[in-house]
């Protein structure tokens, strides 16, 4: 058992939080380019550059892997594999197939219109519709490199039961008047699925890792810089009494925070990073985490246009209320996490 542990130990040590590239750009700024790495300057650097190539290179491994296996799961054979279930049972399934498909909350709008024009059920496409930008299996790995598996686990987990939840509850309040009329009525087109080669799949996977790195290089940059700056200029006192344990508004106030940005996980994480090292409770860095992931300000204004205000309230709301709860329960249980 001690050397299955030790092997876990040295594969999340080397290869997920990469301590050797850490302790190379350590050597290189240093030693080759004599900056002093006690400098704030010099720590600001090594934070920049660390977690950019870090991530970069997560991202391209992950990405790449994870888009193979989302080959298997095209948008016509994910609204048939969730056609054929209702209740909870529906609501679970499409969380769990928002973890492993490529929708982002940019796409949120055909999506939308393509499972409700097949006549899903509304709690099983808000499920989906949640969970798709919110959790995945790359944010898992890329959250474990930073925080630990532990974290990394607990917030998968509590962004599927956010998902299944809040899918569960809009179905309660049969809330299908609220949909745009020309969503209902939208033409359910079927198409025959054509099965791709291993090749035809390796090339999808490519296109996956080019197009998401357009997307999001420069949130990666800018949210990088900015964990730099919490990280190495902004005191920890001033921290800590804006959204520190001492604040009992401290995850409300992230969450807030959180909503109006429009980044993906990979540009939230290295601001998360930042917070976490300056002492923030890891309910309180969730919460950010998870309203900048799933509660965007642009998202909202996408899915604006497929759903009337009641409904679209009643969809803020519920995640809005959950993110908070997850919080404060996050926190008051830390101590099993870290």
């Amino acid at each position: 058992m001690q050397s299955i542990s030790d092997i876990l130990s040295w594969m999340n040590q080397q290869l997920l939080r990469m301590d050797w590239l850490y302790q190379l750009i350590w050597n290189l700024l240093g030693q080759v380019f004599g900056i002093d790495m006690q400098s704030r300057m010099g720590e600001s650097l090594h934070f920049f550059i660390y977690d950019v190539i870090k991530i970069f290179i997560l991202l391209t491994v992950l990405i790449y892997g994870i888009s193979f296996i989302q080959s298997y799961f095209p948008p016509e054979k994910t609204k048939r594999i969730l056609g054929g279930v209702k209740g909870i049972k529906g609501n679970i399934l499409g969380a769990l197939l928002g973890t492993i498909t490529p929708f982002c909350s940019c796409s949120s709008i055909p999506i939308f219109i393509g499972f409700t024009s097949a006549g899903l059920p509304m709690g099983v496409v808000f499920s989906f519709l949640i969970s798709s930008p919110f959790v995945d299996l790359a944010s898992l790995l890329v959250l474990s490199s930073f925080f630990g598996f532990k974290i990394a686990i607990a917030y998968v987990l509590v962004g599927l039961l956010l998902a299944i939840a809040g899918g569960t509850l809009i179905e309660a309040l049969h809330m299908e008047e609220y949909v745009e009329a020309y969503v209902r009525n939208a033409q359910n087109v079927q198409t025959d699925m054509e099965e791709m080669t291993m090749k035809e799949r390796g090339e999808y996977s490519l296109e996956q890792v080019k197009s998401i790195f357009i997307k999001v290089w420069k949130f990666v940059l800018l949210g990088v810089g900015i964990g730099a700056v919490i990280h190495n200029w902004i005191p920890q006192s001033v921290i800590e009494s804006v959204i520190g344990s001492s604040n009992p508004f401290a995850v409300l106030l992230a969450t807030l925070v959180g909503i109006p940005m429009y980044a993906d996980i990979f540009g939230t994480i290295p601001i998360a990073e930042a917070l976490f090292l300056k002492g923030v409770n890891v309910g309180t860095v969730l919460s950010f985490m998870m309203a900048v992931t799933a509660l965007s300000l642009p998202s909202i204004i996408m899915i604006s246009k497929v759903i009337k205000g009641r409904l679209l309230y009643t969809f803020v709301g519920i995640i809005a209320g959950g993110i908070v709860l997850i919080g404060y329960f996050f926190n008051a249980f830390s101590f099993l996490l870290i």
